[in-house]
């Protein structure tokens, strides 16, 4: 079956879905999105990440393209029309199409909306949940907002490509201090020696994840400590554990930095139990019933 995409108000083949060649998202990155996860029919998490896409176009001050509760209904219909059980689902919105210029347009100019979605095979994720992947790290070179989840992601990129060269799976980036900040694509965590968990505060300087808030949730469910401080490389390559989250991963163990083990090498089992919980906490919205 061919996947179909949604692309300003029209439901179309994949292989034939584009935009404008003035849309603001091409030609500025002015534009932000989400991915949320699809887990055995459900959507992974939705309110939180349809809130944070709220934060993003407030902070963007840019509009809804379309009233949230039909925003909701097209999220669920794109994810029926492509049949996806496991897999995940992308959101996007731009300022529009207008004129190339710097300035925003006139409040005239809709918003424009991209959805997707597609599968993916569970066994791929339990792979790397069983044999942890490998990080390096590399000089913070992003704007200061990072919090705010825009579509402008080149140096993120590169940092991921960079990873791939040299075997690994995510980039930390590390501040001018030394202190780890986020993934390219993930958040951070080590668990130190007592089994309390650490990462990074999000009030600044990194994107406050949504599978990072449920983790939270679920540890405090399992009666682990947090802690969101800064920690530093050093700090992380002789933790307990380490390990990265987000949509497209949720807990992924870490089991070397920059080619140095990280707790022997293997999986650590704070990081499982989390993993579990979080299936248990997160919530669940159903797109088939």
């Amino acid at each position: 079956m061919s996947r179909i995409a949604y692309v300003n108000g029209c439901y179309v083949p994949h292989n034939q879905a584009a935009v404008h060649i003035e849309d603001r998202g091409y030609q500025f990155a002015d534009g932000v999105y989400e991915v949320c996860e699809i887990a055995d029919g459900y959507i992974i998490d939705m309110t939180r990440h349809l809130a944070r896409l709220n934060r993003s176009l407030s902070e963007l001050q840019m509009a809804w393209p379309v009233d949230k509760k039909a925003f909701v209904r097209i999220v669920k219909e794109v994810v029926i029309r492509n049949r996806v059980r496991n897999g995940l689902v992308y959101i996007q919105v731009s300022r529009g199409v207008a004129k190339r210029d710097h300035v925003f347009p006139a409040s005239s100019v809709k918003s424009a909306l991209v959805i997707t979605a597609r599968s993916s095979d569970p066994a791929q994720a339990d792979l790397k949940t069983k044999n942890g992947v490998g990080v390096i790290t590399v000089p913070e070179n992003r704007w200061d907002r990072v919090d705010i989840k825009t579509v402008g992601l080149l140096p993120n990129v590169l940092a991921k490509q960079k990873a791939k060269e040299q075997g690994a799976a995510e980039a930390w980036f590390v501040d001018e201090d030394g202190m780890v900040k986020e993934g390219s694509s993930t958040n951070a965590w080590i668990v130190t020696q007592d089994g309390t968990l650490v990462t990074r505060p999000a009030d600044h300087g990194i994107l406050r994840g949504i599978t990072r808030t449920t983790a939270i949730d679920a540890a405090e469910k399992l009666g682990l400590k947090v802690e969101e401080r800064h920690f530093s490389v050093d700090e992380a390559k002789n933790a307990r554990e380490a390990f990265i989250t987000a949509a497209t991963t949720i807990l992924i163990p870490v089991v070397s930095i920059d080619g140095d083990s990280v707790a022997n090498g293997h999986a650590g089992s704070i990081t499982e139990q989390l993993r579990i919980q979080f299936r248990i906490e997160a919530e669940k919205t159903s797109v088939y019933r």
